[in-house]
């Protein structure tokens, strides 16, 4: 039986009988899955008022509510499971979780700390904790957390991902560039870690190495902006306009409208001697100010000096 016909069977027993919790409960949890928040929510509600020590369904209520993104009521209700089984690791491990992206970043270590004094082999509890730690930019224990959840699991593709990160912040190219060739080996298809790499050999001036990570970046994600910038710009370094000029087109159809592509677009027209394109790209970038990396001011002062 699929999960949509025991969702209609479920239905059907609570239509005939509202006080049948148990098919309630079943229903919630299935409902879950399939997608429909909004009705499971109804369901969890109702049975959080008539079972109001079960910590489970207080759990679950947490689950629905993080992807209804209502963090708040989630982090209300993994702690009311806490409140009702203070060892119920699962909903601690969670609380964490929404603790992390509200910023509450010290009562996400406290939950993260709790679930690892149980288990001290939780890979995912220790690779949280350096995610906080790399949040509030302690890399130091950001550093030793990830790599604890290395020791668990090599094979955790995010942990070698900030790793990488965390060693480009610092200046360590070459711990860098080791983290971020680990991701690839793991997962060749991660647009991210060919992104990071070009930007490594940008700054240490190896530019066809990143043309070639930037090309990659972009054939796996068509929409990654900044890998488009800094192409148009090693193309206009070697003074390759026509191509720079194609990039940043792609980029306008693939991306969108946007402040700098628009500016980067008026540059290279500006350094063909093109100032009627020059003008028009720069007022175009104006019209996407938001998207924009200088100030507005700069970008009137640049406009009213190109002469058409």
């Amino acid at each position: 039986m699929s999960k949509i016909d025991k969702i209609e069977e479920l239905q059907n027993l609570l239509r005939e009988d509202s006080q049948n919790f148990q098919a309630r409960r079943q229903l919630a949890v299935l409902l879950t899955d399939c997608g429909f928040n909004d009705e499971a929510l109804k369901n969890l509600i109702y049975l959080s008022k008539t079972f109001a020590d079960d910590s489970g369904i207080f759990f679950n209520l947490g689950i629905v509510y993080e992807k209804l993104k209502n963090l708040k009521k989630a982090k209300e209700s993994y702690q009311r499971a806490i409140e009702i089984e203070p060892e119920a690791i699962d909903a601690i491990y969670n609380l964490g979780l929404v603790c992390t992206d509200l910023k509450e970043f010290d009562m996400a270590i406290k939950c993260f700390e709790k679930v690892i004094s149980t288990d001290g082999d939780d890979s995912n509890s220790y690779f949280n904790l350096g995610l906080v730690y790399f949040k509030m930019q302690n890399y130091l224990l950001a550093v030793e957390n990830f790599e604890k959840t290395i020791d668990l699991n090599d094979d955790d593709i995010y942990a070698h991902f900030y790793l990488g990160n965390i060693y480009k912040e610092l200046g360590d190219s070459d711990g860098a560039r080791s983290e971020f060739n680990k991701v690839l080996e793991i997962s060749p298809d991660y647009s991210w870690a060919y992104y990071n790499l070009a930007v490594l050999d940008y700054e240490n001036g190896e530019l066809g190495n990143a043309l070639s990570n930037l090309s990659r970046t972009i054939e796996l994600n068509p929409a990654d902006i900044e890998a488009y910038k800094i192409y148009a710009k090693i193309l206009a370094k070697n003074e390759n306009y026509d191509m720079a000029e194609e990039i940043i087109t792609r980029a306008l159809e693939n991306c969108g409208e946007n402040g700098d592509l628009y500016y980067i677009a008026g540059k290279l027209s500006g350094l063909q001697g093109d100032n009627i394109k020059y003008r028009i790209n720069l007022q175009n970038a104006l019209k996407n100010y938001k998207t924009l990396s200088i100030s507005v001011s700069a970008l009137k002062t640049e406009l009213s000096k190109i002469s058409v």
